[in-house]
Protein backbone atom coordinates (compact mmCIF):
# COMPACT_ATOMS: atom_id res chain seq x y z
CA UNK A 1 0.00 0.00 0.00
CA UNK A 2 1.36 3.44 -0.90
CA UNK A 3 2.06 5.98 1.80
CA UNK A 4 1.53 9.67 1.18
CA UNK A 5 4.83 11.56 0.88
CA UNK A 6 3.08 14.51 2.46
CA UNK A 7 1.88 12.37 5.37
CA UNK A 8 5.46 11.29 6.14
CA UNK A 9 6.78 14.85 5.97
CA UNK A 10 3.86 16.19 7.99
CA UNK A 11 4.32 13.61 10.72
CA UNK A 12 7.98 14.59 10.94
CA UNK A 13 7.01 18.26 11.18
CA UNK A 14 4.66 17.54 14.09
CA UNK A 15 7.11 15.38 16.00
CA UNK A 16 8.13 17.06 19.22
CA UNK A 17 6.24 20.26 18.39
CA UNK A 18 3.24 22.03 19.80
CA UNK A 19 0.16 21.14 17.78
CA UNK A 20 -3.53 21.80 17.95
CA UNK A 21 -6.64 19.90 16.91
CA UNK A 22 -9.27 22.08 15.30
CA UNK A 23 -13.01 21.58 14.98
CA UNK A 24 -12.24 19.96 11.62
CA UNK A 25 -10.11 17.33 13.37
CA UNK A 26 -6.97 18.62 11.68
CA UNK A 27 -3.63 18.57 13.47
CA UNK A 28 -1.07 21.19 12.56
CA UNK A 29 2.10 22.58 14.07
CA UNK A 30 1.41 25.97 15.65
CA UNK A 31 5.13 26.78 15.52
CA UNK A 32 5.27 26.10 11.77
CA UNK A 33 1.66 26.64 10.65
CA UNK A 34 2.28 27.04 6.92
CA UNK A 35 3.28 23.38 6.62
CA UNK A 36 0.26 21.49 5.34
CA UNK A 37 -2.01 20.55 2.46
CA UNK A 38 -3.96 23.54 1.14
CA UNK A 39 -6.82 23.95 -1.30
CA UNK A 40 -6.62 27.26 -3.16
CA UNK A 41 -8.99 29.56 -5.01
CA UNK A 42 -6.92 31.48 -7.55
CA UNK A 43 -7.70 34.95 -8.98
CA UNK A 44 -9.39 33.86 -12.22
CA UNK A 45 -13.00 34.06 -13.37
CA UNK A 46 -13.05 30.41 -14.45
CA UNK A 47 -11.04 27.28 -13.69
CA UNK A 48 -9.66 28.94 -10.56
CA UNK A 49 -8.70 25.76 -8.68
CA UNK A 50 -5.25 25.55 -7.17
CA UNK A 51 -3.44 23.46 -4.61
CA UNK A 52 -0.27 23.61 -2.52
CA UNK A 53 1.57 21.21 -0.25
CA UNK A 54 4.14 22.93 1.97
CA UNK A 55 6.80 20.71 3.57
CA UNK A 56 10.39 20.90 4.76
CA UNK A 57 13.22 18.65 3.64
CA UNK A 58 15.55 16.77 5.97
CA UNK A 59 17.60 19.93 6.50
CA UNK A 60 14.55 22.05 7.27
CA UNK A 61 14.51 23.87 3.94
CA UNK A 62 10.93 24.81 2.95
CA UNK A 63 9.40 23.34 -0.19
CA UNK A 64 6.10 23.78 -1.97
CA UNK A 65 4.47 21.53 -4.55
CA UNK A 66 1.97 23.79 -6.33
CA UNK A 67 -0.81 23.27 -8.85
CA UNK A 68 -1.63 26.58 -10.51
CA UNK A 69 -4.87 26.18 -12.44
CA UNK A 70 -3.67 24.02 -15.37
CA UNK A 71 -1.20 21.23 -16.15
CA UNK A 72 0.58 19.32 -13.37
CA UNK A 73 1.69 20.18 -9.84
CA UNK A 74 5.36 21.21 -9.86
CA UNK A 75 7.83 22.48 -7.26
CA UNK A 76 7.52 26.22 -6.70
CA UNK A 77 10.56 28.46 -6.80
CA UNK A 78 12.10 30.71 -4.14
CA UNK A 79 10.03 29.20 -1.31
CA UNK A 80 10.28 31.03 2.01
CA UNK A 81 8.47 30.35 5.28
CA UNK A 82 8.84 32.65 8.26
CA UNK A 83 6.44 31.77 11.05
CA UNK A 84 2.95 32.25 9.65
CA UNK A 85 4.19 34.03 6.51
CA UNK A 86 5.25 32.48 3.22
CA UNK A 87 6.14 33.28 -0.37
CA UNK A 88 6.99 31.43 -3.56
CA UNK A 89 7.26 32.03 -7.28
CA UNK A 90 5.28 30.24 -9.96
CA UNK A 91 5.17 30.89 -13.71
CA UNK A 92 6.48 34.45 -13.54
CA UNK A 93 4.25 35.32 -10.59
CA UNK A 94 5.14 35.86 -6.93
CA UNK A 95 2.71 34.70 -4.25
CA UNK A 96 3.12 36.19 -0.78
CA UNK A 97 0.77 35.38 2.05
CA UNK A 98 -0.04 34.55 5.62
CA UNK A 99 -1.68 31.62 7.41
CA UNK A 100 -4.15 32.00 10.26
CA UNK A 101 -5.16 28.62 11.64
CA UNK A 102 -7.21 26.92 8.95
CA UNK A 103 -7.14 29.82 6.49
CA UNK A 104 -4.59 31.17 4.04
CA UNK A 105 -4.60 34.49 2.20
CA UNK A 106 -2.07 35.71 -0.33
CA UNK A 107 -1.35 38.45 -2.84
CA UNK A 108 -0.18 37.65 -6.37
CA UNK A 109 2.17 40.06 -8.12
CA UNK A 110 3.74 39.98 -11.59
CA UNK A 111 7.39 40.58 -12.50
CA UNK A 112 6.90 44.34 -12.34
CA UNK A 113 5.51 44.10 -8.81
CA UNK A 114 1.97 44.92 -9.88
CA UNK A 115 -0.77 43.16 -7.92
CA UNK A 116 -2.75 40.89 -10.21
CA UNK A 117 -5.06 39.23 -7.70
CA UNK A 118 -5.64 37.56 -4.36
CA UNK A 119 -5.56 33.89 -3.34
CA UNK A 120 -7.76 32.35 -0.67
CA UNK A 121 -6.89 28.97 0.80
CA UNK A 122 -8.08 26.43 3.35
CA UNK A 123 -6.24 23.68 5.19
CA UNK A 124 -7.30 20.22 4.04
CA UNK A 125 -7.82 17.48 6.62
CA UNK A 126 -5.32 14.62 6.56
CA UNK A 127 -5.84 11.71 4.22
CA UNK A 128 -6.72 8.56 6.21
CA UNK A 129 -4.09 5.85 6.32
CA UNK A 130 -4.50 2.12 5.94
CA UNK A 131 -7.29 2.46 3.37
CA UNK A 132 -7.96 -0.29 0.84
CA UNK A 133 -10.37 0.43 -1.98
CA UNK A 134 -11.24 -3.26 -1.86
CA UNK A 135 -13.20 -2.51 1.31
CA UNK A 136 -15.64 -0.28 -0.57
CA UNK A 137 -19.19 -1.57 -0.98
CA UNK A 138 -21.26 -0.25 -3.85
CA UNK A 139 -24.89 0.37 -4.63
CA UNK A 140 -26.90 -0.13 -7.78
CA UNK A 141 -25.35 0.71 -11.18
CA UNK A 142 -26.07 4.10 -12.72
CA UNK A 143 -25.85 4.12 -16.51
CA UNK A 144 -24.51 7.59 -17.26
CA UNK A 145 -25.23 7.23 -20.98
CA UNK A 146 -28.69 5.68 -20.68
CA UNK A 147 -30.27 8.91 -21.96
CA UNK A 148 -27.48 9.92 -24.27
CA UNK A 149 -26.62 13.61 -24.01
CA UNK A 150 -29.69 14.40 -21.89
CA UNK A 151 -27.75 13.67 -18.72
CA UNK A 152 -24.95 16.08 -19.66
CA UNK A 153 -24.43 19.75 -20.42
CA UNK A 154 -21.80 21.87 -22.15
CA UNK A 155 -19.46 23.69 -19.77
CA UNK A 156 -18.58 26.54 -22.11
CA UNK A 157 -21.45 27.54 -24.42
CA UNK A 158 -19.08 29.86 -26.33
CA UNK A 159 -16.78 27.01 -27.34
CA UNK A 160 -17.31 24.62 -30.22
CA UNK A 161 -19.65 21.76 -29.34
CA UNK A 162 -18.07 18.64 -30.76
CA UNK A 163 -20.15 16.19 -28.72
CA UNK A 164 -22.65 13.73 -30.21
CA UNK A 165 -24.28 10.46 -29.16
CA UNK A 166 -25.10 7.61 -31.51
CA UNK A 167 -25.61 3.86 -31.06
CA UNK A 168 -24.52 3.97 -27.42
CA UNK A 169 -21.30 5.87 -28.11
CA UNK A 170 -20.59 9.36 -26.80
CA UNK A 171 -18.08 11.09 -29.07
CA UNK A 172 -16.17 14.31 -29.19
CA UNK A 173 -15.35 15.15 -32.81
CA UNK A 174 -13.24 18.27 -33.29
CA UNK A 175 -11.31 17.02 -36.28
CA UNK A 176 -7.94 18.05 -37.67
CA UNK A 177 -6.54 21.31 -38.98
CA UNK A 178 -5.05 21.51 -42.49
CA UNK A 179 -1.58 20.96 -40.97
CA UNK A 180 -2.72 17.62 -39.53
CA UNK A 181 -2.81 18.75 -35.91
CA UNK A 182 -5.93 18.51 -33.75
CA UNK A 183 -8.23 21.48 -34.10
CA UNK A 184 -8.98 21.76 -30.36
CA UNK A 185 -11.10 24.55 -28.96
CA UNK A 186 -14.08 22.40 -28.05
CA UNK A 187 -16.16 22.49 -24.89
CA UNK A 188 -15.88 20.16 -21.94
CA UNK A 189 -18.97 18.13 -21.06
CA UNK A 190 -20.24 17.88 -17.49
CA UNK A 191 -22.83 15.58 -15.93
CA UNK A 192 -26.04 17.16 -14.70
CA UNK A 193 -25.80 14.97 -11.61
CA UNK A 194 -23.31 16.35 -9.09
CA UNK A 195 -23.89 14.01 -6.15
CA UNK A 196 -20.92 11.71 -6.67
CA UNK A 197 -18.35 11.30 -3.88
CA UNK A 198 -16.89 7.81 -3.44
CA UNK A 199 -17.65 5.37 -6.23
CA UNK A 200 -16.50 2.92 -8.84
CA UNK A 201 -16.68 4.12 -12.43
CA UNK A 202 -16.24 1.86 -15.43
CA UNK A 203 -16.12 2.89 -19.06
CA UNK A 204 -14.78 1.94 -22.45
CA UNK A 205 -12.74 4.58 -24.23
CA UNK A 206 -11.28 4.83 -27.72
CA UNK A 207 -8.83 7.46 -28.93
CA UNK A 208 -7.31 8.07 -32.35
CA UNK A 209 -3.57 8.57 -32.76
CA UNK A 210 -2.07 11.47 -30.79
CA UNK A 211 -5.42 12.26 -29.20
CA UNK A 212 -5.84 13.69 -25.69
CA UNK A 213 -8.88 13.86 -23.41
CA UNK A 214 -9.75 13.10 -19.79
CA UNK A 215 -12.38 11.94 -17.30
CA UNK A 216 -12.68 14.12 -14.19
CA UNK A 217 -13.89 12.39 -11.02
CA UNK A 218 -16.05 14.75 -8.93
CA UNK A 219 -14.97 17.32 -11.52
CA UNK A 220 -11.63 17.58 -9.70
CA UNK A 221 -9.41 14.56 -10.43
CA UNK A 222 -8.48 13.84 -14.03
CA UNK A 223 -8.07 10.23 -15.11
CA UNK A 224 -6.02 10.73 -18.24
CA UNK A 225 -7.33 9.70 -21.65
CA UNK A 226 -4.58 9.80 -24.24
CA UNK A 227 -2.87 7.82 -26.96
CA UNK A 228 0.18 6.64 -24.99
CA UNK A 229 0.66 3.33 -26.76
CA UNK A 230 4.30 2.16 -26.48
CA UNK A 231 5.30 5.16 -24.36
CA UNK A 232 7.35 4.66 -21.22
CA UNK A 233 5.36 4.61 -17.98
CA UNK A 234 4.55 8.17 -17.01
CA UNK A 235 2.11 10.12 -14.82
CA UNK A 236 0.57 11.60 -17.97
CA UNK A 237 -0.24 8.29 -19.69
CA UNK A 238 -3.58 6.60 -20.24
CA UNK A 239 -5.52 6.14 -16.96
CA UNK A 240 -2.94 7.91 -14.78
CA UNK A 241 -4.16 10.39 -12.19
CA UNK A 242 -2.93 13.24 -14.32
CA UNK A 243 0.35 14.69 -13.10
CA UNK A 244 0.05 13.07 -9.67
CA UNK A 245 0.10 9.26 -9.75
CA UNK A 246 2.12 7.20 -12.22
CA UNK A 247 0.80 3.83 -13.39
CA UNK A 248 3.07 0.99 -12.31
CA UNK A 249 2.91 -0.73 -15.69
CA UNK A 250 2.02 0.19 -19.29
CA UNK A 251 -0.85 -1.86 -20.73
CA UNK A 252 -2.31 0.58 -23.27
CA UNK A 253 -3.76 -0.65 -26.53
CA UNK A 254 -3.16 0.76 -29.97
CA UNK A 255 -4.99 3.94 -31.00
CA UNK A 256 -8.38 3.18 -32.49
CA UNK A 257 -8.98 0.18 -30.21
CA UNK A 258 -11.51 0.17 -27.37
CA UNK A 259 -9.89 0.12 -23.92
CA UNK A 260 -11.61 -0.64 -20.62
CA UNK A 261 -11.05 1.44 -17.49
CA UNK A 262 -12.29 0.74 -13.96
CA UNK A 263 -11.65 3.50 -11.41
CA UNK A 264 -12.41 3.29 -7.70
CA UNK A 265 -12.27 6.47 -5.61
CA UNK A 266 -12.73 5.65 -1.94
CA UNK A 267 -11.79 7.64 1.16
CA UNK A 268 -9.30 9.70 -0.87
CA UNK A 269 -7.54 6.67 -2.28
CA UNK A 270 -7.53 5.57 -5.88
CA UNK A 271 -7.33 2.24 -7.67
CA UNK A 272 -7.31 2.04 -11.47
CA UNK A 273 -7.61 -1.08 -13.60
CA UNK A 274 -6.78 -0.64 -17.30
CA UNK A 275 -7.55 -3.43 -19.75
CA UNK A 276 -7.77 -5.95 -16.91
CA UNK A 277 -4.51 -4.97 -15.20
CA UNK A 278 -4.29 -2.98 -11.97
CA UNK A 279 -2.03 -0.05 -12.81
CA UNK A 280 -2.70 2.06 -9.68
CA UNK A 281 -3.61 0.54 -6.33
CA UNK A 282 -4.74 2.37 -3.19
CA UNK A 283 -2.81 5.52 -4.07
CA UNK A 284 -3.48 8.50 -1.77
CA UNK A 285 -5.15 11.36 -3.62
CA UNK A 286 -3.37 14.44 -2.26
CA UNK A 287 -4.84 17.23 -4.36
CA UNK A 288 -6.87 18.25 -7.38
CA UNK A 289 -5.47 18.03 -10.89
CA UNK A 290 -5.17 20.74 -13.52
CA UNK A 291 -8.48 21.92 -14.93
CA UNK A 292 -10.51 21.05 -11.82
CA UNK A 293 -13.84 22.83 -11.43
CA UNK A 294 -12.74 23.92 -7.94
CA UNK A 295 -10.44 22.79 -5.13
CA UNK A 296 -13.21 21.66 -2.75
CA UNK A 297 -12.06 18.08 -2.29
CA UNK A 298 -14.35 17.01 0.54
CA UNK A 299 -17.75 17.53 -1.06
CA UNK A 300 -19.57 15.61 -3.81
CA UNK A 301 -19.26 16.66 -7.43
CA UNK A 302 -20.10 15.79 -11.03
CA UNK A 303 -18.16 13.95 -13.68
CA UNK A 304 -16.77 15.88 -16.57
CA UNK A 305 -15.21 14.87 -19.85
CA UNK A 306 -12.45 16.93 -21.39
CA UNK A 307 -13.47 18.12 -24.82
CA UNK A 308 -11.18 21.07 -25.53
CA UNK A 309 -8.14 19.12 -26.77
CA UNK A 310 -9.02 16.47 -29.34
CA UNK A 311 -11.30 13.55 -30.22
CA UNK A 312 -12.33 10.62 -28.04
CA UNK A 313 -15.19 8.09 -27.83
CA UNK A 314 -16.84 6.71 -24.68
CA UNK A 315 -19.34 3.91 -24.11
CA UNK A 316 -20.65 1.64 -21.33
CA UNK A 317 -20.12 4.33 -18.68
CA UNK A 318 -21.42 2.80 -15.44
CA UNK A 319 -21.06 4.33 -11.97
CA UNK A 320 -21.75 2.62 -8.64
CA UNK A 321 -21.77 4.87 -5.58
CA UNK A 322 -20.07 3.64 -2.42
CA UNK A 323 -22.53 2.91 0.36
CA UNK A 324 -20.06 2.62 3.28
Amino acid sequence: MKTSIFAVAFAAALAGCTSVKTDSNVLYNTKDPVIGNWGLRLPYDSMSAGHAIFTRDAKGKPQALVLWRWASPTPAGDVTIDGDKFSFTKGGLKVSGVVSGMKLTATVTDKSGKTVGEVVGWRNPPIPVGVSTKDAKFGEPIDLLANGLDGWKIMDPKAKNGWKFKDGVLSNALGLRPDGKWAGGGSNLISKRADFYDFNLEYDVRVPARSNSGVYLRGRYEIQVVDSYKRKVDKHNMAALYGRVTPRVAVEKKPGEWQHVSVTLYRHHLTVVLNGTTIIEDAPVEGVTGGAIDAEEFVPGPLYLQGDHSDADFRNMILRKAVN
